[in-house]
Formats: C-alpha cells, sequence, structure tokens
C-alpha cells in the first residue's frame, strides 16, 4: 500500500521545501551520468521499481525537447 505524502514545496520550512529543487537537480545529473556512461538508472515508477537502460532515457530525452 502507497501512503500519500504531503508535497514538499509547500513546506513552512525554506530548507525543506528548497529541497525539493535540489532533488530534481540530483536526479538530472544521474539521468546525464547514466547516458554518458551508457548505463542504467533504478527508480520507482507508481510505486514499482524499475531499471530504464540509457537508450531509454535517450529515447525520452528526445521525445522532451
Amino acid at each position: 500500500m502507497i501512503i500519500p505524502t504531503p508535497d514538499i514545496r509547500n513546506s513552512q520550512d525554506p530548507d525543506i521545501s528548497g529541497s525539493y529543487f535540489a532533488i530534481q537537480r540530483a536526479r538530472q545529473a544521474a539521468i546525464d551520468l547514466a547516458i554518458q556512461t551508457n548505463t542504467a538508472i533504478v527508480t520507482t515508477i507508481d510505486g514499482k521499481i524499475v531499471r530504464i537502460t540509457a537508450a531509454e532515457l535517450i529515447k525520452q530525452r528526445q521525445l522532451m525537447a
């Protein structure tokens, strides 16, 4: 069962609310590194652990451009 959590961007604490953007930057850096090294990343999507290859990351990036 997945328990919904509050959006950290709405936190009263500026450090917590600002951490959202730090997490986004870290996510992008991980994707960039995976593409550069031709490795996969492991993440969760809809509560399931998934492995996304560098080729799939490149495709996703091209679709977003």
